[in-house]
């Protein structure tokens, strides 16, 4: 099997219903979701797979459900069968919900790091931020962008937060606090929300 096509060579690229440009916004969103997907792989490869079992199994998961999410950002054909479902999401919150409790309190902003595993899930929380920016670009530029792929991007971004408290904790590992933060969460939700 041969990998390379040529066909891009002058900075388009196919699309699930046509070709585009390479810096497209539509191709920023799903390749800044495939970025996520390399760190969530790295992560995986860093992790006690007898401490980190449900972890596994979560992220092994969530990189099926990045496909598809990539896989509905790039499809433009009129009859679309998106693959992401609302069920992905619930199941999100209800591992963060679990994360929360499990995670020592928190009171203020916390820096990224703390072991490797949980800076590696740092860097797929903040790739997962700028794919979520850009598919709101891409849906101010083309309404009908599946609005399903919006909110597992926001939901997971808020997975691998909590995730990443839980790793450092499971390894013994305190988060570090941003030492000008103040107190920003209280009963493990930030001030800000209801």
């Amino acid at each position: 099997m041969r990998i390379y096509t040529r066909t891009g060579d002058k900075g388009k690229t196919s699309i699930i219903g046509g070709r585009v440009d390479k810096d497209d916004t539509r191709v920023e969103a799903y390749g800044t979701v495939d970025e996520v997907n390399g760190f969530v792989g790295q992560a995986m490869t860093q992790l006690d797979t007898e401490l980190f079992k449900d972890v596994v199994e979560d992220l092994e998961k969530i990189q099926h459900e990045l496909f598809d999410c990539g896989g509905d950002l790039a499809n433009i054909t009129e009859k679309r069968q998106l693959k992401l479902q609302q069920e992905s999401i619930d199941y999100l919150e209800k591992r963060i919900d679990e994360f929360i409790k499990e995670a020592p309190e928190l009171e203020r902003f916390i820096l990224p790091g703390g072991t490797k595993p949980a800076a590696s899930i740092h860097i797929a929380r903040t790739v997962t931020r700028r794919a979520e920016r850009l598919t709101v670009k891409l849906m101010k530029e083309d309404p009908v962008t599946p609005p399903l792929a919006l909110s597992y991007l926001n939901r997971l971004s808020d997975y691998f937060f909590a995730l990443a408290r839980v790793i450092n904790f499971r390894l013994n590992v305190k988060d570090v606090e941003y030492i000008r933060s103040a107190k920003v969460f209280r009963d493990g939700k930030r001030k800000d929300e209801k």
